[in-house]
């Protein structure tokens, strides 16, 4: 018997339905949303069910990665194969697209690949179009909540190049790339939605 190439991520099931009611009303009705670094496919999956106007465009560097997002996508007609994509790296799918979605990522990888994010999305994405960015963030001298301070702190334990990302830090990255400050949405459990428009 073949095993299940489907992998699962607890906070992909925790997230997945907050992450959608902020996207539902900022997405156009059709057109190609390219997700960067997918993971499991479990949020692609669950956002092209809910939302089948659009495509979407899953992609992650690792090849057990897309095996898991592929085989979460069986059944979802508007959901292509999954690509592989170093974000850092100059070679994206091709644009258009309306909207590019990255869920958790850049803080757990070094700032390159947030500046790749960005540059690579100021490429793909026209005038008017959405960059989303998920996950935890740091603000300022804010104080970072227990859980987040906790998180931070084991993801430079493991890497010194991972850990929270000022939010100022990511808007100026922003604005270095043709996109207008963001808008900010508080999420469940001390994470945030950052949502930028690109300008020029």
């Amino acid at each position: 018997m073949t095993p299940d190439p489907r992998r699962s991520a607890p906070s992909a099931l925790r997230n997945r339905d907050p992450i959608l009611a902020v996207l539902r009303p900022r997405l156009p009705a059709a057109g190609v949303v390219l997700e960067v670094a997918s993971g499991t496919g479990e949020h692609v999956a669950h956002l092209a069910r809910a939302l089948p106007g659009l495509d979407w465009q899953p992609t992650e560097p690792l090849p057990e990665g897309r095996a898991s997002i592929d085989a979460w996508a069986a059944d979802l007609p508007n959901i292509r194969p999954a690509l592989p994509l170093d974000v850092a790296g100059g070679d994206w799918p091709a644009g258009p697209v309306a909207a590019v979605l990255c869920i958790n990522m850049i803080h757990i990888a070094p700032w390159a690949a947030a500046e790749g994010l960005f540059a690579g999305a100021g490429r793909v994405l026209p005038p008017g179009g959405l960059l989303a960015l998920y996950g935890p963030f740091r603000r300022g001298q804010r104080p970072l909540e227990p859980g987040n301070a906790a998180f931070d702190a084991d993801l430079r334990g493991r890497d010194p190049a991972w850990g929270l990302r000022e939010v100022a830090a990511v808007e100026a990255l922003g604005a270095d790339n043709g996109f207008a400050a963001p808008e900010l949405v508080e999420m469940p459990a001390n994470n945030l939605m950052l949502l930028f428009r690109r300008v020029t």
